[in-house]
């Protein structure tokens, strides 16, 4: 029995520990039926050091999505390497360390304009600079964010710019639909990748889903993430854009 991906092209970004939702996204694709490779910063050497875990060796590209000389190039890279692409995924996130850990108030616009960029402004970077490897009939962009409904402890300006990620994946859905090519993210919980290791005081926020949850949620399994992330890569949801998908036991359902 084939898989979902059977056939399909993916680049996945992100991939940074095993413990990161990119890679069980990379493995799952591999899994079923995707070749996929893969772009890193700022270190492509531990990229390839964990690749070498996945089913399938896969080629790591350097991509610094804040730089347009990295984005130019990206296209020939992976034209040389799969000869086109059918979906993305983005899977980035930063903010240096005074946009978080409650300095909300003190940041400097500097600190801000970085986690903007890196992190809600590149997926348009991003999927522009793979739209030319896409077929005519269409491809799929998917994006991670952390819930931006709320005002979250310890997440400081990383939840104004998960909120720009979300708006952003809204208007590429719209300016995108007309040449078949859907942009979603998934709403995944809190999991113990090096994002979430980053953020001071992570322990704190992560604990309401002890509490809160409506299904039992695993901090240290990214994977029902990862396989939300490669539904929607897949021809499965064909009419589904603009859309964010929770992964998250449900907790964004509850009230109080």
């Amino acid at each position: 029995m084939s898989g979902i991906l059977e056939g399909k092209r993916i680049l996945v970004t992100g991939v940074l520990m095993e413990s990161s939702i990119a890679f069980h996204v990379a493995k799952l694709a591999q899994e079923q039926g995707a070749e996929v490779i893969l772009t890193a910063w700022p270190r492509p050497t531990l990229t390839e050091r964990i690749a070498k875990k996945l089913p399938k060796p896969v080629k790591v590209i350097e991509l610094d999505v804040t730089n347009d000389e990295h984005l130019a190039r990206l296209e020939q890279l992976v034209r040389d390497e799969l000869g086109g692409l059918d979906g993305v995924v983005h899977s980035i996130g930063f903010a240096p360390q005074d946009a978080l850990g409650g300095n909300f108030l003190n940041t400097p616009f500097e600190s801000v304009a970085t986690a903007m960029h890196v992190s809600a402004f590149s997926l348009k970077s991003l999927t522009m600079a793979c739209k030319p490897l896409f077929p005519a009939e269409g491809a799929a962009v998917v994006g991670l964010t952390f819930d931006a409904q709320f005002a979250w402890p310890q997440y400081d300006w990383m939840g104004p710019a998960k909120a720009a990620l979300e708006a952003t994946s809204r208007y590429l859905a719209r300016d995108l639909g007309k040449e078949n090519i859907r942009c979603n993210l998934v709403s995944a919980g809190p999991l113990g990748s090096m994002a979430a290791k980053s953020i001071p005081g992570f322990g704190e926020l992560a604990d309401t889903w002890n509490h809160r949850s409506m299904l039992e949620w695993d901090m240290s399994d990214p994977e029902p993430a990862g396989r939300g992330v490669v539904a929607l890569l897949s021809d499965w949801f064909p009419k589904t854009t603009g859309e964010i998908v929770h992964v998250d036991g449900g907790l964004h359902a509850m009230g109080a």
